[in-house]
């Protein structure tokens, strides 16, 4: 009897782990895009990273937010991106523009292989800082 003690545990703490890897993976597969841009999660809130492909705004970055799949307002919302293109190093403003999303006026220069982050302040002045790699 004794002999199956250490098997049992042994195959108790694969299936536990087995269990945890699987739920993590589906959590980190739970962010969708749904403008066709790069998804990150920073404190319980979901953001969208896009940029802009048609001509009369190329170069315009947005970014959507929501909270658990629901519009989270931006009314009030202000921020900055910060775009690291190799030693390139480009800023821009984010202001409010729609019900839940910010947006800039100026190129952000979102190209393949730069790094990004978005520093977000909402009206209650909650901030929040984002990260995106651009690929």
């Amino acid at each position: 009897m004794k002999k199956w003690i250490a098997p049992m545990a042994l195959i108790t703490l694969m299936a536990g782990t087995i269990a945890v890897t699987l739920s993590g993976n589906a959590l980190a597969h739970g962010l969708k895009a749904k403008h066709g841009g790069i998804m990150r999660e920073v404190a319980n809130l979901q953001f969208e990273l896009v940029a802009s492909k048609d001509a009369a705004s190329a170069g315009v970055a947005k970014i959507y937010v929501e909270d658990h799949g629901k519009i989270y307002s931006t009314a009030g919302a202000s921020g900055k991106l910060t775009v690291l293109n190799g030693a390139e190093k480009t800023e821009v403003v984010l202001h409010a523009s729609g019900e839940n999303v910010l947006e800039s006026k100026d190129d952000a220069k979102l190209a393949a292989g730069a790094k990004v982050v978005a520093l977000i302040t909402f009206a209650d002045k909650k901030t929040v800082s984002v990260r995106f790699a651009v690929k």
